[in-house]
């Protein structure tokens, strides 16, 4: 009994080595090196980095990007390239409030990034709930033929259309757990995925990036939507179910591209950082995570934004080619 136990639990162990020394080669290719990958800490921990970070004690300088800048030297140097990730489209709140915050709305939103140029991913929602804060409620609506024409409208524009969940509705009242993917089982999460990206399809758009509603999936479901998409995003919301990680980096069978404070924010948040890594020369891949519900508030902020951005805003489809080119052994 004893000897069996041992055998599994090196067969574990020297699995999760080679997953994480092949996920460090493919760093090596997408970032310029050989970065390994932390492991999911335990729970305590995940909630304690969480806690620090809404004190101010960890920060996206000091315990992300630091770190990294250390490890990759003077390859870090150059221009950034800000990778510009909107959650979301439809908004979903557009069934429940279509005068606030329906397609005009977002239209407005797009008009100011594309008329700067600036490139951006969009996390569409292949169906728009009814009281999405509600997990008691029920009804949805699919796109309206408006929404899937705008969908094509900004691809042509040179936006990257990814997945946003299917519905956007929280199986958990509360606000600190709001998810639509906690919870399911596996079987449960592969229905909830193919439904959606069957949605999707019929609107002729096939993602690959997944972005989770509320920005909160549970690590045990990571590796089947890693198996699914070649970008799964995350936000502060993730840290403490996945913890505080860097980003973007191989993680298993996709990327991992977590996005914190303040380039998770508003606009005006973000300048001011865009400013800083610019003069810094920080010449790596950088998220960023803007909401239109959250700009309307400050239409100019977003204008300047989309300015000044623009020379180094990154399209991400070179990001899914320099992410294609680390998996297949080609370096970047």
């Amino acid at each position: 009994g004893s000897s069996s136990a041992w055998t599994t639990a090196w067969r574990r162990d020297h699995w999760l080595w080679w997953r994480e020394l092949s996920d460090a080669e493919r760093n090596a290719r997408l970032l310029g090196a050989r970065l390994k990958t932390r492991r999911v800490p335990p729970y305590p921990v995940r909630v304690a980095q969480r806690a620090a970070m809404k004190a101010g004690a960890v920060t996206y300088e000091r315990n992300v990007l630091r770190p990294m800048l250390r490890a990759l030297g003077d390859r870090a140097t150059g221009a950034p390239r800000f990778l510009i990730r909107v959650d979301e489209f439809p908004h979903y709140l557009a069934a429940d409030e279509p005068d606030r915050y329906g397609l005009e709305s977002s239209r407005r939103f797009h008009d100011t990034l594309a008329s700067a140029g600036t490139p951006y991913l969009i996390a569409v929602l292949p169906r728009v709930a009814t009281h999405p804060l509600d997990p008691t409620a029920s009804g949805d609506r699919p796109l309206t033929e408006q929404e899937r024409s705008f969908l094509g409208e900004m691809e042509r524009d040179g936006v990257t259309l990814g997945l946003h969940g299917f519905n956007h509705r929280t199986r958990h009242a509360n606000p600190r757990r709001h998810s639509e993917l906690r919870g399911l089982s596996e079987a449960e999460l592969t229905d909830l995925l193919d439904r959606a990206l069957a949605e999707l399809s019929a609107a002729h758009v096939r993602p690959r990036v997944f972005v989770p509603p509320f920005n909160r999936f549970g690590a045990e479901q990571y590796p089947l939507l890693a198996a699914r998409f070649d970008v799964v995003c995350g936000g502060p919301e993730s840290v403490p179910l996945m913890g505080l990680h860097y980003g973007p980096q191989w993680r298993g069978e996709a990327v991992y591209l977590p996005c914190y404070p303040p380039l998770y924010g508003t606009a005006a948040d973000c300048l001011p950082v865009i400013a800083d890594l610019v003069k810094r020369e920080v010449g790596i891949w950088i998220p960023i995570v803007l909401h239109p519900g959250w700009e309307a508030r400050e239409p100019a902020a977003l204008s300047r934004f989309a300015r000044e951005v623009a020379p180094y805003a990154a399209n991400w489809a070179d990001f899914l080619s320099a992410i294609d080119e680390s998996r297949d052994g080609v370096s970047a």
